[in-house]
C-alpha cells in the first residue's frame, strides 16, 4: 500500500503538478482500499482535489475543518497519518468511517448525520473569538445536506454574525440553483480571476496605510456593490451576509487552492460554491454514482460486488407496500433522500405520483405526513431508525396529538454494524414508546414484515411504527401469528423474552437452558399477561433486546412485575447498554454487548447455579 503519511510533504511548497499527481495516487488507493473493505466511495472520489486543496491551505491539527455527514472524509484521513490504517476502516477496532476526534486531532467534530456543519462551525468560530484565540474554521457541506432545515438556520445566523469562517458547498449536481444569463457568467468569471483577487487584496492593504484610506475603501466597496447589484441580482448567500465565491470547478486543484487562500484572508463569513463530479476518476462510479455511495467489497476492474446480496428486509418492505397500494389509492410513500436504501424503488417505479422524496428533511417529512393523513391519505414514511430521531418534536405535535394514521417503516432498527455510533438504530424503542398513542410492531422475519405492514396500513388507526433490521433474516424465518405475544418454546427453568431479529439467538439459547421463549410481536401497547404467567412458573426472567437500556422493553416488563406483584427470583436485562456502540460487524457487536446466543446462555446459567 502507498503511504501518504511518510512522505515529507510541505503543503505550502508543493507545486500544482505534484498536487495533481498526489490526487491521482489518492484516487487509485481509495478505490483499491474500499474495494476490499466496503464503505463510501463515490462521495470521496468527488472530493479528492477539494480535500488536498484544503490541506494545502489549512493546518487541520489547529484549524477546524467540520465535515457535514462525514462520509467524504476518507481522503482527509489518508492525509493525516492514517493511510496505513485505511485497510481497517469500518472494521471492528479499526478506523471509523466518519470523522472521530478521539481517533485524531485532525478530526474536528463527530459527523454522521447531515446539515449541522454550519451551526457547529459557527459555534467554534464564536468560541475562538470569545476566548481570543487564532485559528480558522471551515464547514464543508454537500448540496444534498443543504435540503435540511438546520443548514439554513446555520446559514442565516452565520451570515449575520460577522465571524471569520468559511462555508464550502460541495455541489455535485442537486440543490444549488446556478446563476443564469450571459452577464451573470461573465461577472462570475471576472470575480474569480487571479488578477482581480490580487488587485482587490493589494488595494485593501494600500488603503490601510493611507490616512483616511479605510473610509475610502468602505465607500468604494459600497459603490461596487451598488453597481454589481444593478447588473446582477445578489445570490441568496450574499443577502444572508456572506461573501460569495463561485461557482467554480471542484477538480481544478490550482484554482481551488487560490480561492481558499483568498477566502482565508477575508475577515467575515465567506461561502465558496464548488462543483464536483461524484465518483470522479473511477468509471463505474461515474456512470452510476448512486450505486457507489455506500458499497460492499467489489471487483476493481468491473465494479461488481464480490458477493451477491440476498433479499433483505428493506426490499420486502418496498414490495409489500407496492402490493398494498395496488388496492388502495390513498396509500403513498415518503422518503428523506433514501429511496433506494429503504427499498422504495419498486414502489416509485409503479406509482411515481404517489412516492415523495423530500430530501434530507426528516422533520418536514413527518409534518407533511401529518398533513396528508389529516386530509385522508395514508402516508407511509420509510426512514432509518437513526434519522427518525430528528423528527421527535413532529412525531408528538404533528401526528400523535391528532391521533393521525401515519405509518412509519423504521428501517435499520438495532445494530447496523460498520457505520458505527452515529448510525446504530438503538433508540427507537425508547423514543417511540414515549409518543402517546403510538403502536409499535417488531417483525422477526420477512413473512412477519409482510403481515405487519398490511395490518399497519389497513387495520390500525393512529400512528404506527413497524421496525425491522438491516439485512436479511437471522436464524428465524417463521410466521408466529398475529397475537401481541406468542410462546415459541416451552421450558421450565427460565423465561426468555425477545423480539425482532434477536429471536433466533433467544430460541437457540432457550434450547440449551430449557426455557420458555416468549416473542413480542407488538411492543406497544404492551400485553404482558402471558409473560407474567410464564414468570410465575419459571421464577426467572431474561429479556434480550438489540436496543439501548434506557426505555427498553425489559424495564417495562420489570414495572409490570412490580405493579402486579408477580413473584420473581432473578431478572437479567440483556441489551446494548448505555454506551454508544462502536463500528464492526453485527455479529461482533452482538457478542461485544452480550446479546448473542452464548451470552444469553451464560446469563441463564449464572441465574440458575445458586438456586
Amino acid at each position: 500500500m502507498l503511504s501518504f503519511d511518510d512522505r515529507d510533504y510541505n503543503w505550502k511548497e508543493m507545486t500544482d503538478e505534484e498536487g495533481i499527481q498526489l490526487c491521482q495516487e489518492l484516487r487509485q488507493q481509495l478505490v483499491k482500499t474500499v474495494a476490499q473493505t466496503g464503505g463510501h466511495l463515490a462521495s470521496n472520489l468527488g472530493a479528492v482535489e477539494l480535500t488536498v486543496a484544503l490541506h494545502r491551505v489549512y493546518d487541520t491539527a489547529r484549524d477546524r475543518l467540520v465535515f457535514d455527514v462525514g462520509h467524504q472524509c476518507y481522503i482527509h484521513k489518508m492525509l493525516t497519518g492514517r493511510s496505513e490504517q485505511m485497510r481497517t476502516i469500518r472494521k471492528f477496532g479499526g478506523l471509523a468511517g466518519f470523522p472521530k476526534p478521539t481517533e485524531s486531532e485532525h478530526d474536528a467534530f463527530v459527523a454522521g448525520h447531515a446539515s449541522n456543519s454550519i451551526s457547529v462551525a459557527l459555534g467554534m468560530a464564536r468560541a475562538r473569538t470569545l476566548l481570543g484565540e487564532d485559528y480558522n474554521v471551515v464547514a464543508l457541506i454537500g448540496d444534498g445536506a443543504m435540503t435540511g432545515g438546520l443548514a439554513y438556520e446555520g446559514l442565516c445566523n452565520a451570515g449575520q454574525s460577522g465571524e471569520k469562517m468559511i462555508v464550502i458547498v460541495n455541489d455535485n449536481g442537486m440543490s444549488i440553483k446556478k446563476n443564469v444569463g450571459g452577464m451573470a457568467q461573465l461577472l462570475a468569471r471576472h470575480h474569480l480571476r487571479p488578477q482581480y483577487l490580487s488587485f482587490k487584496n493589494g488595494y485593501k492593504k494600500a488603503m490601510e496605510t493611507v490616512p483616511g484610506g479605510e473610509n475610502f475603501y468602505d465607500f468604494t466597496s459600497k459603490v461596487k456593490k451598488m453597481v454589481k447589484g444593478s447588473l446582477l441580482p445578489s445570490s441568496m448567500f450574499e443577502d444572508l451576509g456572506f461573501t460569495y465565491l463561485g461557482p467554480m470547478d471542484g477538480h481544478d486543484l490550482s484554482e481551488l487552492t487560490r480561492i481558499l487562500e483568498y477566502a482565508k484572508s477575508k475577515n467575515g463569513p465567506v461561502l465558496i460554491h464548488v462543483r464536483t463530479q461524484k465518483g470522479k476518476g473511477y468509471q463505474p462510479a461515474e456512470k452510476a454514482p448512486h450505486l457507489f455511495h455506500g458499497v460492499s467489497p467489489f471487483e476493481v476492474k468491473t465494479g461488481n460486488p464480490l458477493k451477491k446480496s440476498g433479499t433483505d428486509f428493506s426490499e420486502v418492505f418496498g414490495k409489500t407496500l407496492t402490493q398494498i397500494a395496488e388496492n388502495n389509492r390513498k396509500v403513498c410513500a415518503v422518503t428523506a433522500a433514501m429511496q433506494s436504501g429503504t427499498g422504495l424503488e419498486s414502489f416509485a417505479a409503479v406509482y411515481p405520483d404517489r412516492c415523495f422524496d423530500v430530501g434530507i428533511a426528516e422533520g418536514h417529512a413527518v409534518s407533511m405526513c401529518g398533513g396528508m393523513a389529516k386530509q385522508g391519505a395514508v402516508p407511509v414514511f420509510a426512514v432509518y431508525s437513526t434519522f427518525l430521531q430528528r423528527s421527535y418534536d413532529m412525531l408528538f405535535h404533528d401526528v400523535a396529538l391528532s391521533n393521525l394514521h401515519v405509518v412509519f417503516g423504521v428501517d435499520r432498527s438495532g445494530l447496523v454494524g460498520a457505520d458505527g455510533e452515529t448510525h446504530q438504530g438503538l433508540y427507537d424503542v425508547a423514543y417511540l414508546s414515549s409518543v402517546p398513542g403510538m403502536t409499535i410492531l417488531s417483525p422477526s422475519s420477512f413473512a412477519e414484515l409482510e403481515r405487519d405492514m398490511k395490518w399497519a396500513v389497513e387495520k390500525c388507526s393512529g400512528p404506527v411504527a413497524v421496525r425491522y433490521p438491516r439485512g436479511g433474516e437471522n436464524r428465524y424465518s417463521g410466521e408466529s401469528g398475529a397475537e401481541p405475544v406468542v410462546q415459541l418454546r416451552t421450558g421450565r427453568n427460565v423465561t426468555i423474552v425477545s423480539y425482532g431479529i434477536t429471536i433466533g439467538d433467544a430460541l437457540a439459547a432457550g434450547e440449551r437452558l430449557d426455557a420458555d421463549v416468549m416473542k413480542l410481536n407488538r411492543l406497544l401497547p404492551l400485553a404482558p399477561e402471558r409473560i407474567l404467567e410464564s414468570v410465575r412458573k419459571t421464577g426467572n426472567l431474561i429479556v434480550v433486546e438489540e436496543t439501548a437500556c434506557q426505555g427498553c422493553m425489559g424495564e417495562r416488563l420489570c414495572s409490570e412485575l412490580l405493579l402486579t406483584g408477580t413473584p420473581v427470583k432473578k431478572v437479567r436485562l440483556l441489551n446494548c447498554g448505555e454506551q454508544f456502540v462502536q463500528h464492526g460487524s453485527v455479529e461482533q457487536l452482538r457478542k461485544l454487548v452480550g446479546i448473542d446466543e452464548d451470552s444469553i446462555v451464560r446469563a441463564g446459567l449464572e441465574m440458575l447455579e445458586n438456586e
